[in-house]
């Protein structure tokens, strides 16, 4: 009885790292894209009305195409572990004394002396169900995905990217010119690209300072390169804003 307990507790970890992990694409993407963007267009247009409308069709558009990003990437885990599974039943049906030998290979692998190995075989090949779900764990190293998790990502990334987007875009509300509203913006989002880069950083278990300084240099060299280019190509009289 151990064993079905366990399995709910391993998927609920899943769950949770799958959800941080749409998260953090989300608010990566949503904190750079349209700051990059309200940059550029901070360097070429008179206009915060103007900055504000193309960055708010940048956050709607980008959300979408994100989130279906994430959709997608959700249905193609779904899809390639029912292929292989399928392919694991097929093989054991037909040659099963060539998966018995793989089962005693990976069990040999983990240590386990002879006789022992020749008892495990057994109780495992002993039902088609457990064997199949032994060799995709153990040969293949594929956890069954959950079918729910597309929307749930398409959703999480999406709702992560809006909200990220907005940061660095509120500061050109509440300013009068777009010179002015990249100045807040900027240090907004410096601050939230820190704050963010450091606590990814200790999630995934990599030094928080210098994870905070590469995602606000990220941030920071994106926003700079826009603006730099819009700059340049309103100098040279292509916008007539």
């Amino acid at each position: 009885m151990a064993h079905p307990h366990a399995h709910p507790h391993t998927e609920n970890h899943l769950t949770s790292s799958a959800v941080l992990q749409d998260i953090v694409i989300g608010l990566s993407d949503g904190l750079t894209v349209p700051f990059a963007l309200a940059a550029g267009l901070s360097g070429a247009v008179a206009s915060s009305g103007l900055v504000i409308t193309a960055g708010l069709a940048e956050i709607v558009a980008g959300s979408i195409a994100m989130g279906l990003g994430g959709y997608l990437a959700g249905r193609t885990e779904v899809e390639h572990y029912e292929a292989e599974l399928k392919r694991e039943y097929d093989e054991v049906a037909r040659v099963p004394e060539t998966e018995r030998a793989e089962v005693d290979e990976l069990l040999a692998e983990i240590g386990l002396s002879e006789a022992t190995r020749v008892l495990a075989v057994r109780e495992l090949t002993a039902d088609p169900d457990q064997w199949v779900r032994f060799m995709m764990k153990y040969e293949l190293g594929l956890e069954k995905p959950d079918p729910r998790q597309a929307p749930k990502s398409a959703f999480t990334i999406a709702g992560a990217y809006v909200v990220g987007g907005l940061i660095p875009l509120s500061a050109y509300f509440v300013t009068a010119t777009p010179a002015e509203g990249l100045l807040w913006s900027a240090l907004i989002t410096l601050v939230c690209l820190l704050v963010f880069g450091y606590f990814r950083s200790r999630l995934t278990g990599q030094p928080p300072v210098m994870g905070a300084l590469k995602m606000a240099g990220v941030g920071s060299l994106a926003a700079g390169a826009a603006y730099l280019v819009a700059k340049l190509i309103a100098s040279g009289g292509h916008f007539g804003i």
